[in-house]
């Protein structure tokens, strides 16, 4: 069951469209990954869905409560843990905390209690009377979670939660997501690390000019791209011949060595590549030690889609 439905949603700036027709089915429980370079139109369409851009044509829907007619409804079901640090280093922890909470409406007993919660799950407990102008960026970063899920909310919607932080608080983060997750909230996750959306992310969907070109588990991705297979050779000797003989094969995209007497083979989806460089080896003599298969991870299948890296800046 889809807990978020995006409905040929469209975001223009000026007459140019940031978000084109896009749509997008997100199922309850799922931790959705929602990648693409700066430009593809990704951190718009969730500032749209959490209700603070207006979306120009389609519609958003949380719940079965649509962004456009039933806002409030949808805020209520949302907690947002913005890219940019949304506390206020005037106030303590417990106070940061309080206020978001107060926003949604808890108060007295219910309230103390969902504050203490929020700041023990995110490990701040002991810096509750602290302001976070006293704390290191992991510790604001977790703050921030901590303000965003203190209502319980259905989705948690994390945009960039670990940028500028040190290994030890994204761990913490990262595990954070999964226990949310397991405690019944829905995440959508964006981000430029690409491991991170490996480590945790349940399903994928790849956007690009304001357009969602690719969605599925990573599993699903390989096979709707259609697939190169990446090899690892280890030989008893090198041999020039056999070397340039393979890299002029129509069907082995690349033979690169990596060091002494190993090296790195792309080649295509045909059955018979495979077979074609094993014979190449074979008639210049060159013994085969071993082959490892490489599986493709989400940069290769991302810059196979999109022509550029996550972490490219341009739009």
């Amino acid at each position: 069951m889809s807990l978020v439905t995006f409905h040929e949603v469209v975001k223009k700036y000026d007459t140019v469209p940031s978000v084109n027709h896009l749509s997008l089915a997100i199922g309850a429980g799922e931790i959705f990954g929602l990648l693409g370079p700066n430009g593809a139109g990704k951190s718009t369409s969730i500032h749209m869905l959490a209700g603070l851009l207006d979306i120009d044509g389609g519609d958003i829907k949380v719940d079965g409560y649509s962004v456009r007619s039933h806002a409030l409804e949808v805020k209520k079901r949302i907690g947002l843990v913005p890219q940019e640090l949304a506390i206020y280093d005037s106030l303590s922890a417990a106070e940061n905390v309080t206020f978001f909470a107060r926003l949604y409406g808890l108060r007295g007993r219910l309230l103390r209690e969902r504050v203490s919660e929020a700041l023990e799950f995110v490990g701040l407990q002991d810096k509750a009377g602290s302001k976070p102008s006293t704390f290191s960026g992991g510790m604001k970063r977790r703050l921030n979670i901590a303000c965003a899920i203190m209502h319980q909310p259905k989705l948690i919607i994390m945009d960039e939660p670990t940028v500028g932080i040190d290994p030890q608080s994204r761990n913490h983060i990262l595990e954070s997501v999964r226990t949310l997750n397991k405690l019944g909230s829905t995440i959508i996750y964006t981000s430029h690390y690409m491991e991170e959306v490996e480590a945790i992310c349940t399903r994928v969907g790849i956007m690009d000019r304001g357009k969602l070109i690719v969605s599925g588990t990573k599993e699903e991705l390989r096979r709707q791209i259609g697939s190169e297979e990446k090899l690892v050779l280890e030989v008893d000797r090198t041999d020039p011949a056999a070397s340039a003989e393979i890299r002029q094969h129509p069907r082995i995209k690349s033979f690169t060595e990596l060091e002494a007497n190993s090296f790195e083979a792309v080649l295509d989806e045909s059955a018979t590549a495979l077979q074609d460089l094993l014979f190449i080896l074979q008639k210049h003599q060159v013994g085969l030690r071993k082959l490892t298969r490489v599986e493709q991870d989400l940069e290769t299948l991302f810059l196979q889609l999109t022509g550029r890296t996550l972490r490219d800046r341009t739009s």
